[in-house]
């Protein structure tokens, strides 16, 4: 052993450098060929959720994370062996000594965003949100997903930061982005008034949460789900599959609908324009009927009225309730062809009528 690190020593620097880089490499390997499969191997036993996602999702950055902490280790140990002079060439002229510590930087960067990942996909198992009362997990996932971005962006500005500091050159400009000071950042933030509006009024919507993830909206006149909650717009999903991108301070400068703010039940609206003669207690014994024949209605409401008149007609509002707003919808329709085909069978001479008096007639002319 003795022997090969003498051996080692007589070679040039930069074959020294070389050789502990494939030695890091190396110990990176064996590292992560002995974690991950037992990490794998206990997440599979327990069942855990957080072990599987982070197997899955955290070996690369692992390796080259430790990869490259041995070989800062490395050839700082090797570079501090040597003359001064000979130490001041290698490390302020070629810069090597800065290679693998701005790697460990973005690794360790690239490390924290997974870890955060798996963070992330842990809670989102925990609070599923395909059942269909599920207003708390909506709430929590729209908070996850908003703050599981700005700590990305966090992240990336900080790494940003810190390889720039490792320069002299730019060590004023790494330490500006930490700070969040300097003119250049003034600017920018002129320059992007609207964009850090958005950014606010995200902050404001993740906490108040006046819209989470699959709500129902009305906006721009627009039926449609949320889909998506970035940090500067939402994606509506319309009823057609389209898609609609509404900026974040929309929401909060203007009105719109929201169906499933407290919860996902909703009332139902059938109206018809039936003549005067019609026999509404008819209808409303029909309707007792029909509804729970309906595997849509929830029981809640379902009640006839007669809610106003006109010169020709009577409009009877039928409502109904369903546990969501795309049930609500269906049921509104099935009930609304089902009366129609009703009073067409049952009272087709009660639909609505143009009468004409023979008194308002002009009179003819004689002959």
């Amino acid at each position: 052993m003795q022997d090969l690190l003498e051996l080692i020593q007589a070679m040039p620097v930069y074959l020294q450098l070389l050789i502990g880089v494939g030695a890091a490499m190396l110990l990176a390997t064996v590292f992560v060929m002995v974690l991950y499969p037992l990490l794998k191997a206990s997440a599979k036993r327990t069942g855990s959720h957080t072990l599987k996602v982070f197997s899955e999702n955290t070996r690369t950055p692992v390796f080259w994370l430790l990869a490259m902490l041995v070989t800062y280790w490395f050839w700082a140990a090797t570079i501090a062996a040597l003359p001064q002079e000979e130490a001041d060439s290698i490390f302020y002229l070629p810069g090597v000594l800065h290679l693998p510590e701005t790697l460990i930087y973005i690794f360790g960067g690239l490390f924290l965003i997974r870890v955060t990942g798996v963070i992330a996909s842990t809670i989102r198992y925990r609070y599923n949100a395909d059942d269909v009362n599920n207003l708390r997990e909506r709430k929590i996932l729209t908070q996850l997903q908003y703050v599981q971005r700005i700590v990305s962006i966090v992240i990336f500005i900080v790494v940003v930061a810190f390889i720039l500091l490792q320069f002299d050159g730019m060590r004023k400009l790494g330490t500006g982005i930490l700070s969040t000071a300097g003119v250049g950042g003034i600017i920018i933030g002129l320059a992007a008034q609207k964009s850090i509006a958005n950014l606010l009024a995200g902050f404001q919507i993740a906490f108040t949460q006046p819209i989470r993830l699959d709500d129902v909206l009305i906006v721009n006149g627009e039926f449609g789900v949320v889909e998506e909650i970035t940090l500067t717009y939402v994606t509506m999903k319309l009823w057609d599959q389209r898609r609609q991108i509404v900026p974040l301070q929309h929401f909060i400068d203007n009105v719109f609908q929201n169906w499933t703010r407290t919860s996902s039940d909703l009332i139902g609206s059938v109206f018809l324009y039936l003549d005067y003669n019609f026999p509404v207690g008819e209808l409303r014994e029909e309707v007792n009927r029909y509804l729970p024949t309906q595997e849509l209605w929830d029981e809640r409401v379902g009640a006839v009225a007669v809610t106003d008149t006109s010169e020709k007609t009577i409009t009877v509002r039928i409502l109904v309730s369903s546990d969501n707003a795309g049930n609500t919808f269906t049921l509104r329709c099935n009930t609304r062809e089902h009366l129609l085909q009703w009073v067409r069978e049952q009272h087709p001479d009660k639909l609505p009528q143009q009468r004409v008096s023979g008194d308002n007639l002009p009179p003819l002319p004689s002959l």
